[in-house]
């Protein structure tokens, strides 16, 4: 089971955050959308990604940030404190992170 978190996000600091949420670990799944919605790049973030693989994925989010004034970041965690528990897992988080 997963849980899902979106992010609201000024573009500067999009590859910071993106760096940020890889290092917790716990993240499965990064998607960015421009302010209205539309998806603009996703990616699996897994274990075994590490540096060399991350590199074109950090330089497409820094050409974004470049781009962007405002986006939208949607993470997908594992959920192992309650992974019998659906309705927690269907649960979208929103947080303001200006």
């Amino acid at each position: 089971m997963s849980i899902k978190e979106t992010f609201s996000i000024k573009g500067e600091n999009l590859l910071k955050k993106i760096q940020d949420l890889i290092a917790e670990g716990n993240v499965t799944k990064i998607s960015i959308a421009d302010k209205s919605g539309k998806e603009i790049m996703s990616f699996p973030v897994t274990l075994g990604v590490i540096g060399i693989l991350l590199a074109p994925i950090f330089a497409a989010v820094g050409t974004l940030a470049a781009l962007l004034t405002e986006c939208k970041i949607t993470v997908e965690r594992n959920n192992k404190d309650s992974a019998n528990d659906e309705e927690a897992a269907q649960e979208t988080q929103i947080i303001d992170v200006n």
